[in-house]
Parts: structure tokens; sequence; C-alpha cells
């Protein structure tokens, strides 16, 4: 039985990532930060573990949870956005709400979960479009676009230091959750589908890409 954990999954696209790898009968291990997350995923069979990945001192602990247990595939999904421009100035708070929770909770993930990847076997994080900086023609969403680059390099930098791992950013395109509105062209589903297929047929050749949701190359 393949193993996937999935940091940030009580809702929205970890959730949808929880169900179709437990439909198809992976063994989930699957982080959510309160009580209700944990029974949404215990509901679907996963094995639910509490996690807040705003919290440094919930993340550090994350190494011995999973003591023993070896991953063919990790993803972090945990990710909050903000709406406002360069025309407003974003509170500290909101400042460091968004960057504890997008990049400081990935970059204490990353080097406790990648060494449990089995060689060749990737690890992604969910970034954006959004976090493109030469594909970037307003400042919508700034400090999200912001904490996404920031992730971006995060993980790019980060592969030299675990070569049998494959480490990406995987942008999920625009989907129907919370964040993206009901607006958005993508089901929940259908993304993490397209993600799937995606990360299925990663290779070497992705170490430290930035992958669209059908597997295409997105500009840094």
């Amino acid at each position: 039985m393949s193993t996937v954990l999935l940091i940030g999954a009580s809702r929205g696209i970890g959730l949808e990532f929880a169900r179709q790898y437990r439909r198809d009968g992976w063994r989930v291990i699957a982080t959510a930060r309160d009580d209700a997350g944990l029974r949404r995923l215990a509901d679907l069979d996963c094995e639910p573990l509490k996690l807040d990945v705003a919290q440094p001192a919930s993340v550090s602990t994350l190494a011995w949870s999973l003591d023993g247990v070896e991953l063919d595939l990790a993803v972090y999904v945990a990710g909050v956005m903000d709406r406002g421009g360069a025309s407003s100035v974003p509170t500290q708070p909101d400042f460091d709400r968004l960057m504890r929770t997008n990049v400081l909770g990935a970059m204490q993930a990353l080097p406790q979960v990648a060494p449990l990847l089995k060689g060749g076997s990737p690890m992604a994080f969910i970034s954006s479009q959004m976090g493109s900086i030469s594909d970037c023609a307003s400042s919508y969403g700034w400090v999200y676009r912001a904490s996404k680059a920031a992730l971006n390099m995060a993980v790019h930098a980060a592969q030299s230091d675990f070569p049998d791992a494959v480490l990406l950013a995987l942008s999920p395109g625009w989907v129907q959750t919370d964040m993206g509105g009901a607006g958005a062209s993508l089901t929940v589903a259908d993304s993490v589908g397209r993600m799937r297929r995606t990360l299925a047929a990663v290779g070497p050749e992705h170490r430290g890409a930035f992958l669209n949701h059908d597997g295409q190359t997105l500009p840094w």
C-alpha cells in the first residue's frame, strides 16, 4: 500500500486529496489544526494528525509523530490568502499570519519530511501562479503573492540538500474553494485530479520545479 502525507487537509483541496487517495486505496496520513478537521479526516478513514502549521512548536513535533513511516508522496497544502493591493498597508498580524502559514510552516516541515520519502518520491508544496514574478500584472493579494514567491524559492533552494527526493512547487489553478471563490474555473475535484496525474508522472527532471496542475512548467 502506498502512503501519502497531507499537511493541511481539513478542507478544500487538502480534504479532496485525502478523499481521492483514500478512495484509491492509499494509506493517508493527514493533518488538521482543530478537532472538526480531524473528525472530517477520520470519517474518510484517514489517519488524522493534529498539527498547526502557523505554530512552530506544533510543526517541530512532525518528525517525531512520523517516526518509522516511509512515504511515497508528501503534499504541503496549508495556505491562507489576503486580498489587499499595494495601495493598502498590510497589518503586521496579517503579514505574519500569511508568512507563518505559507512559508515558515513549509520550511519547518520540509527537512523533517524529506528524509522519510522513498528514493525518487516527490514532496509537493501547493503554491500559486500568483507567486510568479515574471507573470504578474497586478498587486491584488500582494502579501499572498510575496509569500508564494518566497515558498517557491524555499522549495527550489532546498532541492540540492535532498537529492534523493523530488521537491516541487505546484499550482492548483483557479479553484472553487473559499479562497478561490464560486466563480473559479476549476472544481476542487478537477484540480486535485489533475495534480494527482502530474504528481504520478514527475521524475528526476522535475527536481526544484514550479509546475501547473496540468504538468506544464510555470515561469518564476
